[in-house]
């Protein structure tokens, strides 16, 4: 394959990965940790990012071994692996961002059973080699982190009148300072805080993703069809 062709290719992971087949917005897999967390920008980055770790480290360690594992234990095996990755990662941020790691709880080991995981091992990391399957791990956790990021504004700006709130979670003492206190004594809008409040978020922004793939896909069929009509005008000329 040359190296023109190559670059095609990793370009089309990362559009299917983070935009085409987003996991949050286009497929609907992992809703649970999404729904959950995804209450404030820092909370739904933590987990976006171990999501996206644990992506990008299984589907490595899926395409190398991919030539060891018989075809009747793979799906075992997958989880064998998703569930030692997790493990590290979840012991890593219970040393290092453990009030962080305390807020999010059960999800981070929750993260061995999404589905996003287990089917980006089955469909890719075991059919390819380990630097397009970390590709298409790192553009598959990155859609998946920026729904959640995305979520987590529109239920945080709502619910609390904020950006960034608890920043420091995550960046140390510092990044108190990163808060952004957008609406002055504000009372709160509980529902955006609530499940149902995800769910209506969610589907917001699946709505607002279709229109704009509507709208891109109505403005290029438009510019493909004035391609002829210049064509004939000028040869009529």
């Amino acid at each position: 394959m040359n190296k023109a062709a190559q670059s095609t290719n990793y370009r089309q992971i990362f559009a299917d990965g983070w935009w085409h087949q987003n996991t949050g917005l286009v497929t609907l897999l992992g809703l649970c940790p999404l729904l959950a967390v995804s209450n404030t920008v820092i909370n739904a980055l933590g987990l976006g990012l171990a999501t996206m770790l644990t992506l990008v480290a299984s589907n490595l360690c899926v395409s190398l071994a991919r030539p060891l594992l018989r075809p009747e234990i793979r799906i075992p095996a997958y989880v064998v692996i998703i569930a030692a990755v997790v493990t590290v990662i979840q012991l890593l941020m219970q040393a290092w961002f453990h009030d962080l790691y305390r807020i999010l709880g059960i999800f981070i080991p929750l993260i061995v059973t999404n589905c996003a995981i287990i089917g980006r091992a089955e469909a890719f990391a075991a059919r390819n080699r380990p630097f397009p399957a970390m590709a298409d791990g790192l553009a598959t956790g990155l859609g998946f982190c920026l729904a959640l990021i995305a979520l987590g504004t529109m239920r945080e700006l709502l619910g609390f009148g904020t950006l960034l709130r608890q920043a420091e979670l995550m960046f140390g003492s510092w990044a108190k300072s990163l808060e952004w206190v957008l609406v002055t004594d504000y009372s709160g809008f509980l529902l955006a805080l609530l499940p149902a409040g995800a769910f209506i978020g969610l589907g917001l922004l699946v709505a607002a993703k279709n229109w704009l793939n509507s709208h891109l896909q109505a403005q290029r069929a438009a510019k493909e069809s004035a391609v002829p009509t210049l064509l004939q005008q000028e040869g009529k000329a």
